[in-house]
């Protein structure tokens, strides 16, 4: 070691390893090819690659489900089944051409080919929508023909809000309990028929009454009672025409069963014009 003017220097022959000092401008020092990883590896040099791949001997056990585990939850059996939503979805699964044409047939009540048509696919969702909408145009209706009856009196009016809710009880009630009580009368006869089956002849009868009620506004009593008749007949005719042949399976008394059900149904035209549209000023 070797000292001068404040420095130090350090004598490079006793260091094992250095690199020895350049002798002179054209002494170059090169280095060997190295071989160099790019980290992390990659297809492409030089650039990270944006897919992130495991490593092979990863852990994948909270990624895949248990043995004899599923995505999907499990489904009640038996009479469990009928309060879950996956009971009633297929009776909602049709279209709208679907229901429109089965709207349109209603119109027609003498071909009697309703039921053959809805055998494979009864559905729900129409007489559902059916029923509401009846519920509300009833009531509608039925209150602005009593303000019309009113005001052209010169009379004082008042809304009577108890007409929505005798409306739902009433078509709800009817659609539903009268196809149940024919459910059990024809199983008791032998001659059982499906329920939905039921339900739906029964909700896409209802459908004429609706435009039936719109004409209702006409403050004609005569005119009324003409257009309640005629939805009744022809909403009757509908369905005791559909359940002739099937009830004739049920012997000598199918007559009785087939007249009770259109007397019913001109019943249920005589209680919506009674109920909604006779007006008492």
């Amino acid at each position: 070691m070797m000292s001068s003017g404040g420095y130090t220097s350090i004598d490079k022959q006793n260091l094992s390893g250095s690199v020895p000092a350049a002798s002179g401008p054209d002494h170059v020092v090169k280095f060997t090819g190295s071989n160099l990883q790019t980290f992390p590896p990659s297809e492409t040099q030089g650039k990270i690659s944006a897919v992130f791949r495991p490593p092979s001997d990863a852990d994948d056990t909270f990624s895949k489900p248990a043995a004899g585990s599923s995505n999907q939850p499990q489904q009640p059996t038996g009479w469990m089944h009928a309060f879950t939503v996956g009971a009633y979805r297929p009776y909602f699964d049709v279209d709208t051409s679907d229901v429109l044409e089965r709207i349109r047939d209603s119109l027609f009540p003498f071909k009697g080919s309703f039921t053959e048509k809805t055998a494979d696919n009864p559905d729900l969702y129409g007489p559902f929508w059916i029923c509401t909408t009846l519920i509300f145009v009833a009531a509608a209706i039925g209150t602005f023909v009593t303000y019309l009856a009113h005001k052209l009196q010169n009379k004082d009016w008042q809304y009577d809000i108890n007409l929505v809710t005798w409306s739902a009880g009433l078509f709800y009630g009817y659609v539903t309990l009268v196809p149940l009580g024919l459910y059990v009368i024809l199983k008791y006869l032998s001659a059982p028929s499906g329920l939905v089956q039921l339900w739906c002849l029964y909700g896409y009868s209802l459908f004429v009454f609706i435009p039936a009620s719109c004409l209702s506004v006409v403050p004609v009593e005569i005119f009324r009672w003409v257009i309640a008749g005629v939805a009744g007949f022809m909403s009757a005719c509908f369905v005791a025409l559909n359940l002739r042949t099937h009830i004739k399976s049920a012997g000598e008394r199918w007559f009785l069963i087939v007249a009770g059900i259109f007397l019913l149904q001109l019943a249920l035209a005589v209680i919506l014009k009674l109920y909604f549209f006779t007006i008492t000023v």
